[in-house]
């Protein structure tokens, strides 16, 4: 789908909240296509990048419980190009009040049980979000093959809206930016407080951004909120504003 058709059709969303049933057709089917560099997806068309961005940011600043899922790529230690990149979302989520956030770390299946106030899986992201009443979600870290499944699964049985960060945009979620950096968020978080400053929503003057969920409360003392920035680190590695 060309840009120019985009705009043309830019009320008709071809990607959107679900639920769309049982095994709808994928976004590819459908005809959405992956952009260039300095494009995103924006509910199916391909639209620039800080448009996309925009519109994530006003739909995580607005819609119901705000969650972030970041995947292992970004919960595990395992690269200190990585390690970065986790800070940058940390920082995102500084921006955000009353955010959630809820790990992929594992994708192993998780039957009979799984905590959804503890974790999402991509065999069965419908629990999570349908648990914790989520109405936006931030998938960003997740290798793109088990992203995809995610998407997919979220869009046909849930009426989540789903953004992306990634290497690669990602047809089956409603918003999509694509080559993550730690440069890129920067840049990314540049446009959060634009918009946030636009729709004149507050941050907490503590800092406490991020909403614990039940089980994460019981595992800090009964805390509530916690401010990102004061997440402990990596020795010799430190978060900046």
């Amino acid at each position: 789908m060309s840009a120019s058709k985009s705009t043309a059709t830019e009320q008709e969303r071809i990607i959107d909240v679900g639920p769309a049933g049982y095994a709808p057709a994928s976004a590819m089917e459908l005809g959405v296509q992956i952009p260039e560099p300095g494009e995103g997806l924006f509910y199916g068309h391909i639209k620039p990048e800080d448009t996309v961005i925009e519109e994530m940011a006003r739909q995580l600043y607005t819609r119901q419980n705000p969650t972030i899922f970041p995947g292992p790529l970004l919960v595990w230690a395992w690269d200190k190009g990585w390690i970065a990149k986790s800070q940058s979302l940390l920082r995102l989520a500084a921006e955000i009040p009353n955010v959630t956030i809820i790990t992929m770390a594992d994708y192993r299946p998780q039957y009979p049980t799984i905590n959804p106030e503890e974790t999402i899986n991509p065999n069965h992201p419908n629990l999570t979000i349908w648990h914790n009443k989520i109405g936006v979600c931030l998938f960003i870290g997740v290798h793109c093959h088990y992203a995809n499944l995610t998407l997919r699964m979220v869009r046909y049985g849930t009426n989540c809206l789903t953004c992306v960060i990634c290497h690669d945009a990602h047809e089956d979620a409603m918003l999509s930016a694509r080559d993550f950096t730690v440069e890129k968020m920067n840049h990314i978080i540049d446009v959060f407080r634009r918009v946030r400053k636009e729709l004149k929503i507050a941050l907490p003057k503590d800092g406490k951004t991020v909403k614990l969920t039940p089980t994460q409360s019981r595992a800090n003392g009964g805390v509530t909120h916690i401010n990102p920035l004061e997440i402990g680190t990596m020795p010799g590695t430190t978060i900046t504003k």
